[in-house]
């Protein structure tokens, strides 16, 4: 049986860094506010001139360095974004200009916070069936372009940045499963409603959310959905090394966390620096924790999200 294994790992977080205390300045909120319910201190925005398909290729660049592969290795891209460069053509194709790939597949999945999970998923059985064998897997997201700065529910959560993954043919066990769900009864909780015709933005350009909402159905189905991964191995959460959550709020991720049974340090959390850059935040987390040396060779990790539509789900993976 062949499997999918990621052979190196890159993340990309631009310069500016705005804190919840610059927030305050322009915004009724303070530092307490946010960080007691969110457990964010600070997020990364991205410069004027920065596109998303521009952060993707620095943490594509790093993540090719780490695996050792060039761009004439790589034969397939899947970007996951919710705030692509331009409407058409894909931001993975304008990436694979950028990188100097010139062949196999490139496009764009579209799962928002729950994005990674979906790309890495699909890319996996592009791998493990031999359709590709060197795969580039990138969350990108240029969020601060889609928030309202005036309204403090939204604006205060999320940043920018980009992660990514090269996943290469193997022999040996890599990605184990991936479990993805979605309910489109949800789509109404969290979303960027607008839309462009003839011209002109039709509708809110701006994330709108009901947080109270969103929640509510994260604590469930995560729980759920990690659960699921787990039980079509005959694992329990005492198998596993490590989790690596999507980073939207700390009690969501450890709420989890408990359910599994896993320890606070079991957890790696970036959601104090980086926000919730959505797509981009499990493999900016993912590339922190295998840098820093926490995640090794052998370990069991899983990783899960949930994100608008309602979209959610999980990848185990043997490391």
């Amino acid at each position: 049986m062949a499997y999918s294994r990621i052979a190196g790992t890159g993340s990309y977080l631009p310069e500016q860094r705005l804190t919840n205390q610059q927030l305050a300045k322009t915004v009724d909120t303070t530092d307490e506010w946010i960080f007691e319910r969110t457990g964010i201190r600070a997020r990364h925005i991205a410069a004027a001139e920065q596109q998303t398909s521009d952060l993707a290729l620095h943490a594509a660049q790093r993540a090719m360095e780490a695996a050792g592969v060039t761009a004439a290795d790589i034969d397939l891209i899947v970007v996951a974004t919710s705030t692509p460069d331009m409407i058409f053509p894909s931001t993975a194709c304008l990436l694979q200009a950028k990188l100097g790939v010139t062949r196999g597949a490139a496009f764009d999945v579209q799962a928002v916070c729950s994005g990674f999970i979906y790309a890495l998923a699909t890319a996996d059985k592009f791998v493990s069936t031999g359709s590709a064998r060197c795969a580039l897997v990138i969350g990108a997201e240029t969020f601060s372009r889609i928030l309202d700065w005036t309204d403090r529910r939204t604006c205060v959560l999320f940043g920018d940045g980009a992660g990514a993954v090269v996943l290469t043919a193997s022999d040996q066990p890599g990605v184990l499963s991936s479990h993805l769900h979605s309910d489109g009864r949800h789509s109404g909780i969290l979303r960027v409603p607008g839309g462009v015709q003839n011209g002109k933005v039709v509708g809110n350009p701006f994330v709108e959310m009901n947080g109270q909402a969103v929640y509510k159905q994260a604590v469930r189905v995560l729980g759920e959905v990690t659960q699921e991964a787990l039980s079509a191995h005959g694992l329990t959460g005492a198998d596993l090394d490590w989790m690596v959550p999507h980073q939207a709020n700390i009690r969501i991720i450890m709420s989890t966390a408990e359910k599994l049974g896993l320890k606070p340090e079991q957890v790696v959390t970036t959601v104090h620096e980086h926000g919730n850059t959505s797509a981009a935040s499990i493999p900016l987390a993912l590339d922190t924790a295998v840098r820093d040396g926490r995640i090794q060779r052998g370990h069991n990790v899983i990783f899960e999200a949930v994100g608008g539509g309602l979209t959610w789900g999980a990848v185990l993976v043997r490391w």
